[in-house]
């Protein structure tokens, strides 16, 4: 059996996922896209579930939306359970209705109705479910409530009693019978429901019937049929459908004095308020960049990095020197840049701290249902550089650890704003270690301000250039703005520990592969031929040979490039300005060896290298025009 999670984002749905399947899951890109797809075993059945991207009508318009559609149509479940977030109700229906009238095997759940009760709703789930001949299940995810009814039912679900409850005028039901009976082949949903979904103009549905023999006769029918309305054919069939959801809805939802609302519903409308969000979301940003950047990818890293050294590193490079003669097998194995002690160094003592409170906080943010709040204020900010108000989760986690911040850049939703989102963190966006460092070595605050004023700007820059040259749609920013609640601590512990399970899985091999990466580099020559090549560009814009080195050193380990930085000018071998010129050149330099990889994987090789090549052209152009500023200004 093959069961398919539908519904609009922020009802609940990845809740119930992991309720019926436990931790047990995989997610990966729906093919053709870089939209992801959650699947896992229900436990105790024979099913598979999916959870599909959010879905809010069968007229798409978002990349999430026609991946869900497509899921529905390709894969054809035995099942569709359509969750929704019973307080929207009436504005939820019409696709539930849809769901029906297509021919799916459809389960009504009505989640969060105990927020729905608090705010004085009373619903007839009796009456409601009389009326559609479906199964319909009440649900409070967060507390695990109606989850057994509901794998009940959909082990026994053997189909729909009723299959047309969407009622049309007279007009557009002889317009659906007169494209019906062009339709000749079969398709996953009823010929009637296509027919609407043409006269409704969506584009998936004239491409599934390309090849019927009166294909252009039926494509013509349906332009001389939208000319009879004075507006859209469409937004007539939306406003019957939805008259359809209302008439059923009649007697079935009612309301009495809702409950005295709590603190965190009042803290809830404090986080839209046109005075408080803001200084909110501030706060909010700094502890998820203090967790994640500071707890985690420096204290934690500094414990972890010092016992993985003490205690691994040392004592295996001692035991190699004595029992592996040959120097290359060790190199491989140990040194400096072995597959044990920097790829595995790097994926447990760097890497996994800060994954591991990410993810944990990011879930605690998720299941509060502040993150669409935080995007909401952050939208027109970043729509300037062609991205949605979601990016700024990966943004801010860019300052702890830009590996970490590219893979999350699987929370927005199209590949565009994706691409521009790798694109600003691989040029301009500094891991926590360079910046510990650059604070360090900045000579004064006048040299501080000159760094971040340029670091901003070429980050802007760089964000506007790659949303003007990606051709494709700007990003739909759709979102509903959840009831604030406070996180169930074993909802977010079965979230962090599914999503490590995929880090252990798919990110782990990245950083061996780094290491023999660079293993072959140094035993083919290549890294001396890089230092050597490095030293032009690097005196070009007036820095001595010695920087070439932190410069490649700051491809494999961002921390090791900050770090060989650090030396140079505590040797006293950089004047002000070259410091100055050093900093912006190695924060828009191209991103460390694990980053990169993590880029290839995520974005496909072709768009790692133009990220890569596109940044060191960034990192010494943008260099060499610092150098000379500084010169003619005076300003140091």
């Amino acid at each position: 059996m093959k069961v398919a999670l539908i519904g609009s984002p922020n009802v609940g749905k990845s809740l119930i996922f992991y309720h019926l399947t436990g931790k047990y899951a995989t997610v990966s890109n729906y093919p053709g896209t870089s939209v992801d797809v959650t699947r896992g075993k229900i436990k105790g059945l024979e099913a598979t579930l999916i959870d599909t991207p959010g879905m809010y009508s069968f007229i798409t318009i978002t990349e999430e939306e026609k991946v869900a559609k497509k899921i529905l149509f390709d894969e054809q479940p035995d099942v569709v359970v359509h969750v929704m977030d019973a307080k929207n109700i009436e504005r939820k229906l019409p696709l539930t209705l849809q769901l029906i009238d297509s021919c799916f095997n459809t389960v009504l759940v009505l989640n969060a109705m105990d927020e729905a009760k608090r705010l004085g709703m009373q619903i007839d789930v009796d009456l409601l479910r009389e009326r559609l001949g479906i199964p319909v299940v009440e649900t409070i995810a967060t507390q695990k409530k109606g989850i057994r009814q509901l794998k009940e039912i959909i082990e026994s679900f053997r189909g729909n009693e009723k299959a047309e409850l969407i009622y049309f005028n007279e007009g557009i039901q002889n317009l659906i019978k007169d494209i019906t009976s062009m339709i000749e082949s079969s398709y996953p949903v009823r010929k009637q429901f296509l027919a609407q979904l043409l006269l409704m103009g969506d584009a998936d549905a004239v491409e599934m019937i390309r090849k019927e023999k009166k294909f252009e006769e039926i494509i013509e029918y349906v332009k001389k049929a939208s000319l009879r309305y004075p507006h859209s054919l469409s937004y007539e069939m939306a406003l019957q459908i939805e008259k359809s959801s209302s008439k059923i809805l009649s007697g079935i939802v009612s309301y009495v004095l809702p409950e005295k609302g709590s603190l965190v519903e009042k803290l809830g409308e404090l986080t839209i308020h046109p005075v408080f969000a803001i200084p909110m979301a501030i706060a909010a940003i700094l502890a998820l960049y203090f967790f994640a950047g500071v707890i985690g990818a420096q204290i934690l890293v500094d414990f972890l990095e010092t016992f993985f050294e003490d205690n691994i590193n040392i004592p295996l490079n001692s035991a190699l020197e004595v029992y592996v003669p040959n120097y290359w097998l060790r190199e491989l194995i140990g040194g400096e840049f072995g597959i044990i002690t920097l790829g595995l160094r790097y994926a447990f003592a760097i890497i996994l701290p800060i994954v591991t409170i990410f993810f944990f906080i990011f879930s605690i943010i998720e299941d509060s249902g502040y993150l669409p709040r935080l995007a909401i204020l952050m939208d027109r900010l970043f729509k300037v550089v062609g991205l949605s108000g979601k990016a700024v989760i990966p943004l801010v986690l860019g300052l702890g650890c830009g590996t970490m911040a590219t893979i999350v850049t699987k929370v927005l939703e199209t590949r565009k704003e994706k691409i521009i989102a790798t694109v600003m963190l691989a040029v301009g966006i500094p891991c926590s270690a360079q910046l510990g460092v650059i604070f360090s070595i900045a000579p004064d605050i006048t040299s501080m301000i000159i760094w971040v004023s340029i670091i901003t700007v070429v980050l802007l820059i760089a964000g506007y250039l790659a949303s003007k040259m990606i051709k494709e749609p700007e990003p739909v920013f759709l979102i509903e703005i959840p009831t604030l609640r406070v996180p169930e601590l074993g909802n977010v512990v079965t979230k962090t520990i599914t999503r490590l399970e995929w880090y252990f899985k798919e990110v782990i091999p990245v950083f061996v592969v780094a290491s023999l990466f660079i293993w072959v580099g140094r035993i083919t020559g290549v890294f001396d031929m890089l230092v050597s090549l490095l030293t032009i560009p690097a005196g070009v814009i007036g820095l001595p040979e010695e920087a070439a080195i932190v410069f490649l050193f700051g491809f494999f380990r961002r921390d090791y490039g900050a770090a060989g930085l650090f030396d140079l000018a505590d040797k006293g071998l950089l004047s002000v300005s070259q410091i100055i010129v050093a900093m912006v050149t190695l924060t828009l330099f191209v991103p460390c060896v694990a980053q990169f990889l993590v880029m290839v994987k995520e974005r496909g090789m072709k768009v790692a290298i133009l990220i890569f090549v596109t940044s060191v052209i960034i990192a010494f152009g943008v260099g060499y025009l610092t150098s000379i500023g500084l010169v003619f200004t005076n300003l140091v």
